[in-house]
């Protein structure tokens, strides 16, 4: 798959979405999408969104102020991204302004992965678990705290353990892939790409 010029921006329907980050919680009502816009709007200034943005820039990908966009999601997903298209926020599964930068800074490294890579295949069990896996180690998903909040009270080795849940659970979204198929997948490309951190340094 090679760098993409600018793509068109429609309102995809969440059915679409190959990648999806799972709601925090399902009880709250979330938030209007005009609300969400706003929240997006504010998450362009985190240092980390900066420099992702910038990044997909100079890989060769637009990724204009619509290429994110807040949508109502019938499924419980809190956003997602649609190779081609752009990153949706599922503003009636989202209540504050972390749980946007976290769904915005996780879709962005989907989006580079899609931007840098010249074969990757979203259907391919191994590729959508590289991916994740990169999404769930370097947007600060599994950071102690947000675990903590998610009930998880575990300390050692909570980091890989929580992103490796978080695979799975993405995972069980995707068609082509069964539960059996997608740890398998997982587990074969694990090393690599949990050592994989570009576009950073190191893992933030």
């Amino acid at each position: 798959m090679g760098h993409s010029t600018k793509p068109t921006h429609k309102k995809c329907p969440v059915k679409r979405v190959i990648m999806a980050e799972e709601a925090t919680s399902g009880t709250n009502r979330g938030k209007t999408v005009e609300q969400c816009q706003e929240m997006i709007q504010r998450s362009f200034r985190i240092p980390m969104v900066k420099f992702l943005r910038e990044h997909l820039y100079k890989s060769g990908c637009y990724v204009g102020n619509n290429f994110i966009k807040a949508v109502n999601c019938e499924k419980e997903v809190a956003g997602g991204y649609v190779p081609g298209k752009g990153i949706i926020v599922c503003s009636n599964h989202v209540n504050i302004q972390d749980e946007v930068n976290q769904v915005v800074i996780h879709e962005l490294i989907h989006a580079y992965d899609d931007c840098r890579a010249t074969n990757l295949d979203w259907t391919n069990c191994a590729h959508h678990a590289c991916s994740e896996i990169r999404a769930g180690h370097l947007s600060g998903d599994c950071h102690y705290k947000r675990e903590l909040l998610r009930g998880f009270m575990k300390l050692r080795g909570q980091e890989q353990e929580c992103v490796r849940r978080r695979v799975l659970e993405s995972l069980k979204g995707n068609p082509n892939c069964s539960e059996a198929a997608a740890k398998d997948a997982m587990d074969a490309v694990w090393d690599v790409c949990y050592n994989d951190t570009k576009p950073f340094d190191r893992a933030p």
